[in-house]
């Protein structure tokens, strides 16, 4: 009982944060003083979102995946959860010939266990499009990370050392204590076990995901004046995701631009989306990824379309932007980026 009144007490402390952050200055992201001599990456671009763009995107990228492929989604906590949905992806995951993959969840909640997990996954029909694998449902393994600063390695599903491949598919959307998440969120906590959840999320104070939310580590601080260690941490665990592929055959990235909400598809009850749909973009190069989905959002106009603020004062209460600066600072990726509009070709 302790530890739901206590995660009751830090969500609804965290998912007030668009209100208390009505006051911050909205900003662009940090300005890039790292990739002045890299040469850009290259990011594709569609504006449309549908089950034939997601292949056509995925294919402009040049790749062949091979061995076992898997395919990281978030599959959402309740059916009100903005998640991407299967009938959006599932030409892309039989294409591959992929198996959906998650990993449970760090808090109480419908997919903190593997059964639970499994039964909300099929309620949601992903059982329908291809074969789904809870990556830590019989254990965990350290991975190794370059950014050693606040954690000492990334601590992932087993599981996943059965496949070669990955097609990191995320959806881009806000988050309560990330303020957004993309494809780098979506390869740090998405891919970590709950314990590797707990280890990124407390910057390497606790491998035990009950004592996080239960006796919290000594001089563990997530409030959002001290949120950039959770947030480097990300970056860390993301690089050790992207580097244990890049050893095997391979990972590309995808960002779905659709129902932006301020809240995460691990919310049950998320806010209603205020930006409109923009796009999907993909990328080999993560960090350019995000950061062209950032600018995206930050260069929208405010207006009846588009009502930006809670989520650009999210962004920028919980130090967002961060991850991607984080992580071009370990050589994960470059801020720099040029756009391939598929669209016009």
């Amino acid at each position: 009982m302790k530890r739901i009144f206590y995660f009751a007490t830090l969500l609804l402390a965290l998912t007030s944060c668009g209100n208390k952050a009505q006051q911050a200055e909205q900003s662009v992201p940090e300005t890039d003083t790292i990739a002045q001599n890299v040469e850009p990456s290259v990011v594709y671009f569609t504006k449309e979102i549908t089950p034939e763009s997601l292949v056509k995107i995925f294919n402009a990228l040049g790749v062949n995946p091979s061995g076992n492929v898997a395919v990281k989604i978030s599959t959402g906590e309740t059916e009100k959860s903005n998640n991407l949905e299967p009938d959006l992806i599932k030409n892309l995951v039989q294409l591959v010939n992929g198996t959906l993959v998650e990993c449970n969840t760090a808090y109480e909640g419908t997919r903190s266990n593997t059964a639970s997990h499994r039964a909300e996954i099929a309620k949601r029909g992903y059982e329908k499009v291809a074969k789904v694998d809870i990556m830590d449902e019989e254990g965990e393994i350290k991975i190794p990370v370059k950014d050693t600063k606040w954690i000492k390695y990334d601590i992932v599903g087993s599981h996943i050392q059965n496949y070669d491949f990955m097609i990191n598919l995320a959806h881009f959307k806000g988050h309560a204590m990330g303020g957004f998440g993309g494809v780098l969120k979506n390869a740090s906590i998405g891919v970590g076990s709950q314990n590797g959840k707990a280890y990124i999320h407390s910057a390497g104070k606790t491998e035990d995901w009950h004592q996080l939310w239960t006796n919290l580590p000594e001089g563990w601080d997530q409030s959002p004046e001290n949120n950039t260690p959770f947030i480097e941490s990300m970056a860390a665990a993301a690089q050790g995701v992207h580097d244990y592929f890049k050893g095997k055959n391979g990972i590309v990235y995808i960002d779905v631009m659709n129902r932006i909400s301020i809240d995460c598809d691990c919310d049950g009850n998320p806010h209603e989306p205020t930006i409109q749909d923009l796009g999907i973009a993909a990328s080999l190069d993560p960090v350019a990824l995000d950061k062209f989905c950032l600018d995206q959002v930050f260069n929208l106009p405010n207006d009846e379309s588009n009502d930006t603020k809670a989520l650009l004062d999210r962004i920028n209460q919980r130090h967002g932007t961060r991850i991607v600066f984080r992580a071009e600072e370990n050589g994960m990726g470059t801020t720099k980026y040029t756009v391939v509009d598929i669209d016009k070709k």
